[in-house]
């Protein structure tokens, strides 16, 4: 089995390492506050200077200042209850509220000042009157410190909000998602020793491919030998290929075997919506990889970011995702250079990549990864077992042959389907039978718990014999492996055909073949039943790409000739590759080899109907029925073909 991705050293870094350990804890760089200190005193004084106009504006509103006169008239009538004097300042209270002469308000405590030419006799008057003169003073004034802490309070708040957001932006800055991407410098690593990687003995069914990189591993590990000839290491190997081929694995296993580290990042993950965030992180990638050069840099579904330019983009060439691929462009051939880093792409359109990215000096090689032969699959079924237990007897060259087309995911995923059903059986070991389930799991779809009218149940087992029966009559077509009518997936049942052997290349024969057994369903309830129901969607579906493959790309129609009319796949917008009449011309064209195929089809029915009727009785009494088992009931000789 292989290793498992190596996680994220941090979570800002959009990119994995592996073989190189995690870098010495360094103090993070100091950072500097927005718009710097002497911004800040400047605020924090302005809004001291204004705490304190608004607090002298309230503080002083209360007590009036009035005449000395005002007082002495107060003091005779009695109304004053008590005064405090420091100076020939006095403070005092009324006892009754008086309205000022001079400024018309209404007043209870008042502030005066006795003149000092005054020769009147206060004392006197003050005790006569029974006023209190007091050891405190009337109206309580904030000390200076009180003032203090209030009026800076804003300032306090204002200095807490502002280191907030401060340490929010720089920490934004070296966040996955910050507003301008890292700013922290990288950090040096060494090698890890001694930790088990994935090397080409984790990797399997594919020994062409790793032929070709194998030359990569050497000139890793012997780059003198070449720089002495005059050789440039390699900028970069693009691996293209369908989905779970072992693209991930094989760059891996590339840098395992050369022993030298390894970064790996998919596309995706150096775009964000604020431009230029994903050219940054390239250009810190590759300076990371640089220290310990030489070393090997991943980037996984590179046309997310490398589809070709001019488009028609939203934004021409100022957009992220075209800034982030120039800077790709000049790290690996331009004015920085990247000597001793090679770059290894995955994709799985390698048509639609820009030319300069895939240009001699960039991409210097392109190697297609393709779906494993019988060997290879054999091959990668023993490493998805490794761990788990095996019965005796247990075939694996047997599951092989029943499984073509599949990649090396596929393969693991049965093999974990095996292991999960023999769980569920309460069993040990994994058995030939547990491998057989499992593949037709994956291959028809789990069972569904479906109970289907009597009629309904009849006409599905018309429908399967059809397939199977067509399937063994063609000549050429890939034999009949298993028959069901119990329902799986979205199908009421489901016939499956498979080669004995790899097929790279297909004759006319064989897809005219193809197409007669797709609509064997069709053709069986129309001469059964003389009707046609909607269990033949997916079969028509199948037909039409086949038919549409034969006239428009494959040049096996004499009307629209030796050419691709239609060069792209058909799930692309229909139509716009041709001209209109080319278009009629091909419609036309399908429907002919179609309607030949349907007439071909029912008249075999025909002739055969006795077998056709043996097999559907048989599968009404079964349900299912193997390969040896539904050629003995057709009375039909299965012609082995093993390579």
């Amino acid at each position: 089995m292989s290793n498992p991705v190596p996680p994220r050293q941090k979570p800002e870094q959009p990119w994995r390492s592996e073989g190189a350990p995690e870098p010495a804890p360094t103090p993070p760089p100091k950072r500097k506050l927005p718009g710097g200190w002497g911004g800040l005193i400047l605020t924090a004084l302005i809004v001291y200077l204004i705490a304190n106009l608004v607090l002298s504006f309230f503080g002083d509103g209360d007590e009036p200042t009035i005449s000395y006169t005002e007082f002495n008239k107060q003091v005779d009538s009695g109304n004053v209850s008590k005064i405090y004097s420091k100076g020939d300042a006095i403070q005092g209270q009324l006892k009754k509220e008086q309205k000022d002469p001079d400024g018309g308000d209404k007043y209870t405590k008042f502030k005066t000042q006795r003149p000092e030419f005054a020769d009147d006799k206060l004392w006197g008057d003050l005790t006569k009157n029974k006023v209190t003169v007091t050891a405190e003073p009337v109206v309580q004034q904030r000390s200076f410190l009180s003032n203090l802490l209030i009026s800076l309070a804003p300032m306090l708040l204002l200095v807490v909000l502002w280191i907030f957001i401060a340490r929010r932006m720089a920490s934004g800055m070296g966040g996955a998602g910050g507003m301008l991407g890292r700013k922290q410098p990288p950090k040096p690593i060494e090698l890890e020793p001694g930790k088990k990687r994935t090397t080409f003995e984790d990797v399997a069914g594919i020994d062409e491919v790793e032929g070709e990189l194998n030359d990569v591993v050497d000139f890793l590990k012997n780059p003198d030998a070449y720089r002495e000839m005059g050789a440039r290491m390699p900028g970069g190997v693009l691996l293209a290929g369908p989905p779970g081929t072992g693209k991930t694995l094989l760059a891996r296993a590339v840098a395992g075997e050369a022993g030298v580290p390894f970064f790996s990042a998919s596309a995706s993950e150096f775009i964000e919506m604020i431009v230029g965030v994903g050219a940054s992180r390239v250009r810190e990638l590759f300076a990371e990889a640089r220290k310990v050069a030489p070393s090997i840099i991943f980037i996984d579904e590179i046309d997310t970011i490398g589809r070709a330019r001019g488009g028609g983009s939203g934004m021409g060439g100022h957009d992220e995702r075209e800034q982030t691929l120039n800077q790709i462009l000049t790290e690996m051939d331009g004015f920085s250079g990247s000597e001793g880093v090679i770059v290894i792409a995955a994709t799985n359109r390698a048509d639609i990549l820009d030319p300069a990215l895939t240009r001699p000096g960039r991409f210097d090689r392109v190697v297609n990864v393709s779906p494993p032969d019988r060997g290879g699959r054999e091959a990668i079924l023993k490493i998805h077992t490794r761990t788990i237990p095996l019965a005796d007897g247990v075939d694996l060259a047997q599951v092989a042959r029943t499984t073509p087309g599949m990649t090396g995911a596929d393969l693991a995923n049965l093999a974990n389907e095996a292991a999960l059903l023999a769980v569920k059986r309460k069993q040990r070991v994994v058995t030939q039978s547990d491998l057989s389930e499992a593949l037709e799991k994956v291959q028809l779809g789990a069972e569904r718990p479906l109970v289907m009218p009597d009629e309904e149940r009849r006409r599905t087992a018309y429908h399967e014999s059809g397939h199977a029966l067509l399937g063994m009559l063609q000549p050429g077509a890939d034999p009949v492996r298993k028959i069901t009518i119990v329902p799986r997936g979205r199908a009421l049942g489901v016939t499956l055909s498979t080669p004995d052997a790899d097929r790279y290349a297909y004759t006319e024969e064989y897809l005219r073949g193809r197409i007669i057994g797709a609509l064997g369903g069709m053709a069986a309830e129309h001469v059964v039943y003389g009707v046609i129901t909607t269990g033949a969607e997916n079969d028509l579906e199948q037909v039409s790409n086949i038919a549409r493959g034969m006239v428009a790309r494959w040049g096996m129609s004499e009307r629209v000739g030796r050419l691709s009319a239609l060069p792209n796949d058909a799930q692309q917008a229909y139509g716009l590759a041709a001209a209109p009449g080319t278009l009629d011309a091909i419609d036309h064209e399908m429907r002919r080899i179609v309607d030949e195929c349907y007439e071909s089809a029912c008249r075999q029915l025909r002739d055969h109907r006795p077998q056709l009727d043996a097999l559907a009785t048989a599968l009404l009494q079964n349900e299912t029925l193997e390969e040896t088992e539904a050629y003995r009931v057709a009375g039909i000789t299965r012609l082995t073909k093993e390579t």
